[in-house]
C-alpha cells in the first residue's frame, strides 16, 4: 500500500509539472463547452424563442393579403417587415445584402382570385345536391402562386418548416372563405355566430408529453445536451497527455529502469489510473459546476442535475475509466509520441462524429447509427442522456453500463498482452 501511494504521489508530481497538459485538460474543455453551448443556445432560441425576420411584399389590392400577414405575425415565429413594390430581382438583392433570410411576395389580385375560387368550389359542392346552379360559376383566373424567396445559406429542413407554416396559414384562409361562400350561397349574410364558435371548438388539441421516467417534466435545452456531450469529448482527449506520456516513458527507458526496482510494474499502471481518474472526475465536476452556477449569469439555461445521483456517479466513473483505458491502450501500442498523439486525437474525433457527440445519432443513416455503436463515446453520451433527459432508471442505463464495462476489460486485456510480450510485466 505504501509503494502504491508513493507511486501515485510521483504521478501527481509529474502531472502538476506538465503545465501544457494541465491547460489542455482543464482550460480547453471549459472553453469548448462554453463556446459550443453559446452557439447552440442561439440555435435553440432561433427555433423556439426568437422571431425570424421575414420580408413580405404585399401587392394584393384586397384584404386577404393583409390577413395572411397578420396571421403570420400572430404565429410568434416571424417578425414581419412589409415592403411595397419590390421586383423579384430587388427582393433577391435585399436578401443577399441584409440580415433577413426569407421574403414572401403576395401577387396582385390575390384576394379577388381566391374569393372567386372559393365561390366556384362552393357552388360545385352545392350543385351536387341540387342546391345551386352551375350557371352561377364566375369567371376565374388561376390563382397566381405566392413566391417565397430565401437566402441560399438557409438549411433545407428549416426552409421546409417555414413553408409548412405558410401552407397552414393559407389553408386557414381558404377554409374560412369556403365556409363563408357556402353560407352565402344558402342565403346567409355571414356565418352564424354559434356555428363559428363550433368550428373553433372543433380543433383537436395536441398534448406534448416527454417520454421520460421521472415524475417531473425535463425540458431539453442547449445546456442539458452540450455540457455532458462535450465533457465526454474533453475526457477522451486526455489521450494526448496520458498516451504521449506512456510512450515518452517507454522510449526514455523509464519502463526498463522500473523493472530493476523491487516492485510490481502493475503499480505504475494502477497509479496512473488513479491519477487520471482524479483528473477526469475533477474535469466533470468543474464543467458541471460551471453549467449549473455560471451559465445562468451568461443568459444560458442552468444545468439541471439528474435525480439519480448514484447513476450519475457510476456513469461518470465508467466514462472516465473508458477514456483512461483507451489512452493507455494507444500509449502502449504506439511506437512514437507522434503516433500516439496523431492516432489518438483522430480516433477520438471519429468516435465523437459517429457516436452522436457532434450530430445526434438519430439524424444519421441507419448503417452509420449501427457503426456508431462501436464508439465508446456513443455509450457514454447515451448514459448521460438517459440520466439528464430520460429520468435515469437503472434498466435504461443497463446497456450503457454493460458496454462500458466490456470496453474497459477489452482495453486492459490488450494492454496486458502487449506489456507481457515486451516483458514489462
Amino acid at each position: 500500500m505504501t509503494k502504491l501511494l508513493a507511486s501515485i504521489k510521483k504521478e501527481f508530481l509529474l502531472l502538476i509539472n506538465d503545465k501544457v497538459g494541465l491547460l489542455l485538460m482543464y482550460l480547453m474543455p471549459v472553453l469548448l463547452v462554453f463556446v459550443i453551448t453559446l452557439v447552440q443556445d442561439s440555435t435553440f432560441k432561433l427555433v423556439n424563442e426568437n422571431k425570424l425576420e421575414i420580408i413580405i411584399v404585399n401587392n394584393d389590392e384586397g384584404s386577404l393579403g393583409d390577413t395572411l400577414m397578420a396571421q403570420l405575425s400572430r404565429t410568434g415565429t416571424f417578425h414581419v417587415e412589409q415592403k411595397k413594390q419590390l421586383s423579384d430581382s430587388d427582393i433577391q438583392k435585399t436578401l443577399l445584402d441584409g440580415s433577413e433570410l426569407i421574403a414572401i411576395k403576395i401577387p396582385e389580385r390575390f384576394t379577388e382570385n381566391l374569393r372567386a375560387k372559393a365561390k366556384n368550389v362552393s357552388i360545385g359542392m352545392l350543385s351536387e345536391f341540387e342546391l345551386a346552379d352551375t350557371s352561377d360559376f364566375v369567371a376565374q383566373d388561376a390563382v397566381p402562386p405566392l413566391k417565397m424567396f430565401y437566402d441560399p445559406v438557409l438549411q433545407e429542413s428549416f426552409r421546409f418548416s417555414i413553408l409548412s407554416t405558410l401552407y397552414a396559414n393559407l389553408s386557414v384562409i381558404e377554409n374560412r372563405l369556403m365556409i363563408e361562400q357556402l353560407y352565402s350561397e344558402m342565403g346567409f349574410d355571414e356565418i352564424p355566430t354559434g356555428m363559428e364558435e363550433k368550428f373553433k371548438e372543433n380543433r383537436i388539441n395536441i398534448d406534448q408529453i416527454s417520454a421520460n421516467t421521472s415524475s417531473g417534466e425535463i425540458i431539453p435545452n442547449s445546456t442539458q445536451h452540450n455540457v455532458p456531450a462535450w465533457s465526454i469529448f474533453a475526457m477522451f482527449f486526455m489521450v494526448i497527455s496520458l498516451g504521449g506520456n506512456i510512450v515518452k516513458e517507454r522510449l526514455s527507458g523509464s519502463f526498463i529502469r522500473l523493472r530493476t526496482i523491487p516492485t510490481s510494474f502493475s503499480l505504475v499502471l494502477i497509479s496512473k489510473l488513479f491519477v487520471y481518474v482524479f483528473v477526469a472526475i475533477t474535469q466533470l465536476a468543474l464543467i458541471f459546476a460551471l453549467g449549473k452556477f455560471v451559465f445562468p449569469s451568461l443568459g444560458l439555461p442552468a444545468l439541471e442535475l439528474p435525480s439519480n445521483i448514484l447513476g450519475l456517479i457510476v456513469v461518470s466513473l465508467l466514462s472516465a475509466l473508458s477514456a483512461i483505458s483507451f489512452a493507455m491502450l494507444v500509449g502502449t501500442y504506439a511506437k512514437t509520441q507522434e503516433q500516439a498523439n496523431g492516432f489518438g486525437a483522430i480516433a477520438v474525433i471519429i468516435f465523437a462524429a459517429i457516436g452522436g457527440i457532434w450530430v445526434p445519432s438519430f439524424v444519421m443513416p441507419s448503417y452509420l447509427q449501427t457503426i456508431g455503436m462501436i464508439s465508446p463515446l456513443h455509450w457514454c453520451i447515451e448514459g448521460y442522456y438517459t440520466l439528464f433527459l430520460k429520468g435515469g432508471d437503472w434498466y435504461l442505463l443497463t446497456p450503457t453500463l454493460l458496454f462500458l464495462i466490456l470496453f474497459n476489460l477489452a482495453c486492459q486485456i490488450l494492454i496486458y498482452i502487449k506489456l507481457k510480450i515486451q516483458n514489462y510485466i
